[in-house]
């Protein structure tokens, strides 16, 4: 059953249009936001201010860049995948390098976040299309520890409060949002689909304060929320064709959208957009390491 009769109203939020703003990010630390372009390379932050985001500090990371995590402590940075590996960004826009050499060469990172036990976890993709990449966790010590293989687009992921069962998105070949089991030592088991995303693929990926799954829905012009056993609650159109990700700040739902590949974007296309929804959600989880140049 989906529940999509409730009027809700898409604000843009950004006055920039970003080439493929992904991986939104509410920082606990001081409430601000952190984003990325994927192809520029370039790390955001910023902070929301009367129904807009203030654009804050810019830096260009690499090449390809994919999801940022925050570090624990006030100050400390963050932790970003990009290119075949990942970095520590500091709060000056120092970039260090953290591991090196996940991805295999022609391939990038892209889509990761943290569980409840500190580990950032975060998977590659792969150039051309077929099943070879992988999704890792990072352990506080900064070791890497491959968790799936067989991975062609790793997208979306998200943990349960406890930690205890991770949703995850491999975009390609089957579209589908899967459920795995997550042992204390972040070992993976009892893979399931949850359901299958039809009329677009499936992106970016957050979880609310009930447990339910927003999902972002590449040339669907559309975000979903799921029931954890599959259900579409609801869906929300925008007025952009490629959202990319999405965020919950408190109870408004961000969503990074895409320009890249439209032969006519409008002007929400490649914005930042926002939606008041009814369950809010928690900041990100923060990356539990300390880089060694750092202690």
């Amino acid at each position: 059953m989906t529940t999509s009769s409730r009027s809700r109203t898409v604000e843009v939020l950004s006055g920039t249009r970003y080439v493929q703003a992904e991986s939104p990010r509410w920082d606990g630390r001081d409430g601000c936001l952190a984003w990325i372009d994927m192809s520029t390379g370039r790390f955001h932050r910023g902070r929301l201010d009367g129904g807009s985001i203030v654009p804050g500090p810019s830096v260009v990371v690499g090449a390809r860049i994919g999801a940022p995590a925050p570090l624990a402590e006030a100050g400390a940075g963050w932790a970003v995948a990009v290119d075949r590996g990942i970095v520590h960004v500091g709060d000056d826009d120092t970039v260090s390098p953290i591991v090196t050499g996940l991805a295999a060469p022609g391939d990038y990172m892209n889509d990761g976040g943290c569980d409840p036990a500190g580990r950032f976890w975060v998977g590659s993709q792969a150039m051309p299309r077929d099943s070879h990449c992988s999704l890792w966790s990072i352990s506080a010590g900064g070791a890497p520890t491959e968790r799936l293989s067989g991975v062609t687009v790793s997208n979306g992921l998200a943990f349960d409060a406890t930690g205890a069962t991770l949703y995850y998105i491999d975009t390609l070949p089957h579209r589908s949002i899967e459920a795995f089991d997550v042992a204390p030592d972040g070992r993976l088991s009892g893979r399931r689909t949850v359901c299958r995303v039809d009329g677009g693929n499936p992106d970016g990926m957050t979880i609310d304060l009930e447990g339910m799954l927003w999902v972002a829905v590449w040339d669907a012009g559309e975000v979903r929320r799921y029931s954890p056993e599959g259900e579409l609650v609801e869906a929300i159109r925008l007025p952009a064709t490629r959202p990319t990700a999405v965020a919950l700040v408190d109870r408004l739902l961000v969503i990074t959208t895409a320009s890249i590949g439209l032969a006519r974007p409008t002007d929400a296309d490649g914005a930042l957009l926002g939606v008041q929804v009814d369950v809010g959600g928690a900041p990100a989880l923060p990356w539990r390491g300390m880089p060694a140049f750092l202690s």
